[in-house]
């Protein structure tokens, strides 16, 4: 049997590159400046404060990244109503206009700081005044997507 030095051998262990997590990224929460909500019509801010339509902004991400957990959650997981939903959600991020990006549906909204009330329509209307979200139709569904601010 061959005696091998092992304080003299160099370690070169290669380790392999971290492969990137397949998936998405969490989704953006693009807030709103005193400047951008002072330059709004005072007909279309009416009673909205910076704190209700930024935590809005905040309960826009929350919607999309569960949405984006159930549809990255494997079949064998999900129960028998979170499955007919995943199904669901998983056709509409196959539409074109939804396609890579972070959506939630109007279905969706029942959160404390956005609701679908008169306040929660126009912080609705701000947000897609400035750029924030858009809206668009797939089947019976309202599907709201995050965007980047211009």
């Amino acid at each position: 049997m061959p005696k091998r030095d092992l304080g003299t051998e160099s370690l070169n262990f290669e380790e392999p590159a971290p492969r990137e997590k397949k998936g998405r990224a969490s989704p953006p929460m693009w807030y709103i400046t005193s400047d951008e909500l002072d330059a709004l019509p005072s007909y279309m801010k009416q009673r909205l404060t910076l704190d209700k339509a930024n935590a809005a902004v905040n309960d826009m991400a929350t919607y999309a990244e569960a949405n984006a957990q159930i549809i990255m959650a494997p079949r064998k997981k999900l129960s028998e109503n979170m499955l007919d939903r995943a199904l669901e959600l998983r056709e509409i991020s196959r539409n074109d206009a939804v396609k890579g990006k972070h959506f939630f549906l109007e279905a969706d909204i029942k959160g404390p700081a956005l609701k679908l009330d008169n306040t929660g329509k126009a912080t609705l209307t701000v947000l897609r005044h400035l750029g924030r979200i858009s809206e668009t139709r797939i089947g019976h569904h309202r599907v709201i997507i995050l965007l980047k601010p211009q």
